[in-house]
């Protein structure tokens, strides 16, 4: 773009763009192209950069040994072009003298050192450069840019002078770290500067060169760690001043030695001089690796800690520390790298991850228009409650059954507390998450704060079912919220408060009760109640006293569907348990990446479905139409069949879409007895279903997009924001190691843990002790074979002879 404007052949004159630091170093970054321009200029708007921008035009080609007839009069071509708008050009000579830099100028002070010829603004002859401010560059760019469309559109250059030029909008916000500078003649060499570090394989630091700029001190001194640990040897610190910095090898008379000084008003530092030969004797080995401090070991394993859910014991860091680099660290070094990795992984600590909360919330509502967040604090600006509901949850909830899972699990963090889910279930019986929610405890106010932000989100519809355990807060703030819903009981969590009672009945209880509750039929439920009224003593009389229309199918007067128990919510726990460790920031955004994969994956096989209903609702109906086949259907009238289910007779009304056994009703798809129905009748299984189990229900749940965050780096906050410092909620810290684990109710049976090494249970890989068969033989037998068979090794046994 910038070459069209100037009217410069770009096959016969090279021209180059680069970021300048503002002193006379080596450019920063390297434009190549119209994409890297877009960029510079991207963060320019954002004020995410105060570099300036170099231009310099090359000298002349020669072709053949004769200079090119265009090449000669591009020079007056070049005189003679103009940039509106740019009133902050000086020339800049390759070689100068400093000058002080005119305010009107509009340069700001970290130039003040810089070459800068004082100037009328001119455009640069070939050899020459020029500076263009940062802020400056969206009125250059959009010059820049519209002048290169009308070219291409024969439109003259003056008429895109006066043309209004809109923001730009067409780049999105990269961030700086994935700009690699390597321009043939710029200075910067193969250098990567990136926006953290740059980091290889296993996370670590590049090598220290020359003119590479850093992002701070401590980056700086990390990579100087890492590469005394990778080259075995040690350093010590010759000279450190806020301004620059000295290091040197321990051996006295080594000549390696690295000298860094601080960039002028700002917080990068360059390495201004780099002696990389050590002149130390061969036999110098130092017996301790002091460089392998807390923090640079972080900086070493952080990349194997990007997935919440992995298990990365401070032992597994002592032996990767040990392979990688052959350094001993102790347990409690790799403890605390691991948590210093963990910081710069989960933004920072948790009191740093509550001020970088409101920030990340303005972000997370302008990526995504329509979401409701909420953020409630008390007094001295500490954290109290927050409430999140993205959009496309919002637009998804109206195409699901009207039935919400609500659920509060703790979180174990530094300063706990619980999180508030609300799920539902879509058409394809997946998990639907509809809100989230952050407070102190589970307690009648937070669950009251949180259920009203519920019903201002989503409203009250009056088929409206709500199901949850049965704590009592919620169900105090249930009938404060939602006095019309119904709200029904987790049959599971009440099964396990009669195991508590009745410790004695367990098995009685087990057999009888899932029964009783999941039936549709009246006439069922007392025949299975009475059994289990006599097999439990007293279990009635505890059951009545609970409300038999919370707990049962059969009594609910609302449609309750297939949703008895809130799995849903536990199974959305069980997801996010690695998750709940993290400060609160980090928690938030995971669960946003968790939202924003399951929005994406599911819209997509929702548009790659090619049935009348979605995929879990199509395997149910071939189910019952193969049990169908095997029932009688006896036709009364038009609409009116009796259908022989075995010894039992159900009677069939299509006029009502009513079945006797009541599963046709309760459900909203059709049983076994209407399908039977069907198959002799012209009438057709998909117009008997609910529109909440079809495909165009099951995609218009998941059309929404649940945008992306941009860097940190990228944020764009307001004032107000930006200065709001949140602080964390005011709780007593108990010492000592957090429980990660709850503790089991009376009568739970705990899944017990498998070796995937010998397959047994009661212990894991880790721990296990069983001697494994080098050649195990299959249960046929292996007698007739001439293969010789290997005797068990036990692990205590491993260093001793192996017997054949």
């Amino acid at each position: 773009m910038i070459a069209k404007l100037l009217n410069v052949d770009e096959s016969v004159r090279k021209m180059e763009l680069n970021f300048e630091t503002g002193v006379p170093f080596k450019p920063l970054y390297g434009v190549t192209d119209d994409r890297t321009l877009e960029l510079y200029m991207h963060h320019a708007r954002q004020e995410s950069t105060k570099y300036f921008l170099l231009v310099t035009v090359g000298e002349e080609s020669v072709r053949h040994g004769k200079v090119s007839e265009k090449a000669k009069t591009e020079e007056q071509n070049l005189s003679d072009s103009y940039i509106p708008g740019l009133d902050s050009i000086n020339e800049v000579p390759n070689v100068g003298t400093s000058s002080n830099v005119a305010e009107d100028h509009g340069f700001p002070e970290l130039f003040a050192n810089s070459y800068v010829n004082e100037m009328p603004m001119e455009m640069p002859s070939p050899g020459r450069s020029l500076f263009v401010s940062p802020t400056l560059i969206p009125s250059f760019v959009d010059v820049v840019r519209n002048a290169s469309e009308g070219n291409e559109q024969g439109t003259a250059t003056e008429d895109v002078r006066t043309t209004p030029v809109e923001p730009y909008q067409n780049v999105p916000p990269i961030p700086i770290s994935v700009v690699e500078a390597n321009v043939e003649g710029s200075g910067c060499g193969d250098q990567t500067c990136v926006e953290e570090g740059i980091y290889g394989e296993g996370g670590i630091l590049g090598d220290i060169e020359e003119h590479r700029i850093f992002r701070s001190k401590k980056e700086l001194m990390t990579c100087v760690s890492i590469t005394a640990m990778t080259e075995k040897f040690q350093y010590k610190v010759f000279k450190s001043k806020p301004s620059f910095v000295v290091v040197r090898c321990i051996h006295t008379s080594c000549s390696w030695r690295v000298r860094a000084k601080k960039l002028v008003e700002s917080e990068y530092w360059m390495v201004t001089k780099y002696e990389k030969n050590h002149t130390c004797p061969t036999d110098f080995k130092p017996v301790r690796r002091r460089q392998a401090t807390s923090w640079v070991v972080g900086e070493c394993v952080k990349r194997k800690l990007i997935n919440p859910g992995r298990v990365y014991r401070p032992r597994d860091v002592m032996d990767d520390m040990k392979r990688k680099f052959g350094v001993d660290i102790s347990y409690s070094v790799a403890w605390r790298g691991r948590e210093c990795a963990y910081d710069n992984l989960r933004l920072g600590t948790p009191e740093e991850s509550y001020k970088l909360l409101p920030g990340y919330l303005h972000m997370l509502m302008d990526t995504n228009p329509g979401s409701v967040v909420n953020l409630e604090v008390s007094n001295g600006n500490r954290f109290q409650y927050l409430f999140i509901a993205f959009a496309a949850s919002i637009h998804g909830f109206s195409y699901c059954r009207p039935v919400i899972s609500i659920d509060a699990t703790h979180l174990k963090g530094k300063y706990r507390g619980v999180l508030f889910t609300a799920v539902c279930h879509d058409a394809n019986q997946q998990i639907f998450p509809l809100a989230f929610g952050v407070g102190d405890s589970e307690n009648d106010a937070s669950w009251s704060w949180f259920l009203h932000r519920v019903k201002s989100v989503f409203g009250s519809n009056p088929a409206l079912v709500i199901v949850s355990d049965r704590h009592r807060s919620i169900n105090n703030a249930v009938q404060e919220v939602f006095p019309q819903a119904f709200h029904g009981i987790c049959m599971y969590h009440l099964l396990n408060n009669l195991k508590t009672k009745f410790r004695n009945k367990t098995k009685e209880l087990e057999q009888h009760y899932i029964r009783t509750a999941k039936t549709y039929n009246l006439q069922d439920f007392h025949v299975l109640f009475y059994t289990l009224s006599s097999a439990v003593p007293g279990v009635k009389e505890y059951l009545e006293a609970v409300g038999l229309h919370r707990w049962t199918r059969s009594h609910a007067p609302s449609r309750r569907y297939n949703i008895m128990t809130t799995n849903i919510s536990e199974s959305l726990n069980a997801v996010l348990v690695k998750v709940r460790e993290l400060p609160i920031t980090a928690l938030v955004n995971e669960i946003r990446l968790l939202c924003q994969k399951w929005f994406h994956e599911r819209r997509t096989k929702a548009a790659g479905c090619t049935t009348m209903m979605s995929k879990d609702v199509e395997m149910k109906l071939e189910g019952r139409k193969d049990r169908a086949q095997a029932m009688g259907v006896i036709c009364a009238d038009q609409y009116t069949f009796d259908v022989v289910d075995g010894d039992r007779n159900y009677c069939v009304d299509m006029a009502l879409w009513t079945c006797t056994c009541r599963k046709f009703q309760l459900d909203q798809l059709p049983c076994d007895h209407v399908l039977a129905v069907v198959r002799k009748t012209p009438y057709e299984a998909y117009d008997l279903c609910s529109l909440y189990y079809t495909r165009e229900f099951w995609h218009e749940t998941y059309r929404g997009v649940i945008n992306p965050i941009p860097h940190i780096s990228s944020w764009t906050t307001p004032q107000q924001i930006s200065e709001f410092e949140l602080q964390p909620p005011d709780v007593r810290t108990v010492a000592g190691r957090r429980r990660k684990r709850r503790l089991p109710f009376m009568g739970e049976e705990l899944p017990t843990p498998k070796c995937s090494r010998c397959k047994e249970r009661g212990h894991n890989r880790a721990t296990c002790q069983n001697p494994i068969a080098l050649h195990p033989t299959d249960e046929a037998g292996c007698s007739g074979s001439n293969l010789p068979t290997h005797q068990p090794i036990h692990p205590s046994d491993q260093h001793s002879t192996l017997q054949l």
